[in-house]
């Protein structure tokens, strides 16, 4: 059990530090990186405190305190991954409608200059 939540540990701070620096280059904004930031506080603390993950252990009926660790992190990622979904079906539905202003100018445009001929 010690090896694991060391193991945790790791790479929770290995995701700390590469969100980080993926925000400090701008490879990721800063709106974004806090989920991520969160995720990764989140894993350490429970990583670093095993009488708290033993509490939700008992608490939730999981039979054993690493999948409780588990299914906590799997969780945390879905939520986010859920919450990345929603953010690029944004994105992907603003850019079609902002190709469809730019095809409307550019008929306006192009109608313009074949009026003034």
């Amino acid at each position: 059990m010690d090896r694991l939540l060391n193991v945790t540990t790791v790479l929770s701070v290995l995701l700390l530090l590469m969100v980080l620096i993926s925000v400090r280059r701008a490879h990721i904004r800063v709106e974004y990186s806090v989920s991520w930031l969160l995720t990764a506080v989140a894993m350490l603390l429970l990583s670093r405190s095993r009488p708290v993950l033993e509490v939700i252990t008992r608490w939730s009926g999981v039979p054993d305190t690493p999948l409780t660790l588990f299914l906590i992190s799997g969780t945390l990622f879905l939520i986010m991954f859920f919450r990345f979904s929603v953010i690029i079906s944004h994105l992907r539905d603003d850019n079609v409608a902002l190709a469809q202003r730019v095809a409307i100018l550019e008929y306006h445009i192009h109608s313009l200059e074949h009026h003034e001929e």
